[in-house]
């Protein structure tokens, strides 16, 4: 949706709503504010505790959303709706996958397995595991958490960020500086997961790790907007995020030698 010409942002969201939100700048960014906030003590405090099931309520939350707070057309603003061409969407899929393996690398050539290789920080919430890992019980414990991360933070980050958010914000900076804005949103709430680090009971900043992955997050965050706009749905957005996580998964599990 684009390029079509926008109608006025209360027609947007439900009637409900209509009073004090809408599709606008202000909305967009007191969800940010809210939402953020929320999953930032959330994942810190799974982060000490190592149970992480209230974070998956915040991506629940963000899928919901939409049907909660847009109309239809609001929903096909944000662009729920199919995609051009469903070969775009997977090659979507895969540049989310490719992405994945380079900032793989990257933190793997700068700090190999260590704590300050967000992956090996990442994999460290990979709870309910049996140690040491059996071969035989890898392949099966990868499906599940693939399957878990192809879905929820996906489906629920890119309706939110490429979705409202943007939109949102773009209906006064324009689509470029409201998907800059965005992808710095969604990058610095990542240095929940990684960044501020909890390590042997106390917690600690990793700066220069936190800074290659901010940097990361805000180029990969491009990456899901650019998917949104080549399929000319949200669809190519989330087949790129569910890339980008199932391949963050498989090097966790297939790759580091921390499982």
């Amino acid at each position: 949706m684009d390029g079509t010409a926008p109608a006025p942002a209360s027609t947007y969201v439900r009637a409900p709503f209509r009073s004090f939100a809408g599709l606008t700048v202000s909305t967009a960014l007191a969800l940010l504010l809210l939402f953020s906030i929320l999953r930032v003590v959330l994942v810190l405090g799974a982060n000490v505790t190592g149970s992480y099931q209230f974070v998956s309520l915040v991506f629940v939350a963000m899928a919901v959303l939409p049907w909660v707070l847009l109309s239809r057309s609001g929903r096909l603003r944000i662009g729920v709706q199919a995609p051009r061409r469903w070969w775009l969407v997977l090659a979507s899929l895969l540049a989310g996958a490719l992405a994945c393996l380079l900032v793989a690398g990257v933190f793997g050539a700068l700090w190999g397995q260590s704590i300050a290789n967000a992956f090996v920080y990442v994999a460290g919430s990979y709870g309910a595991l049996p140690s040491p890992l059996a071969d035989s019980d890898r392949l099966i414990f990868f499906l599940v958490f693939a399957a878990i991360a192809a879905i929820f933070s996906p489906i629920g980050e890119e309706l939110f960020y490429r979705g409202v958010v943007h939109e949102g914000l773009a209906t006064r900076m324009g689509h470029g500086r409201a998907s800059l804005v965005d992808a710095a949103a969604f990058a610095l709430v990542h240095l929940a997961h990684f960044g501020v680090v909890f390590v042997a009971g106390a917690w600690a900043l990793l700066p220069l790790p936190a800074l290659v992955w901010v940097i990361s997050m805000f180029a990969v965050s491009l990456l899901f907007r650019a998917s949104r706009v080549i399929t000319g749905s949200i669809v190519g957005a989330i087949a790129a995020h569910a890339g980008f996580n199932v391949a963050m998964t498989a090097v966790i599990f297939f790759v580091l030698d921390v499982l």
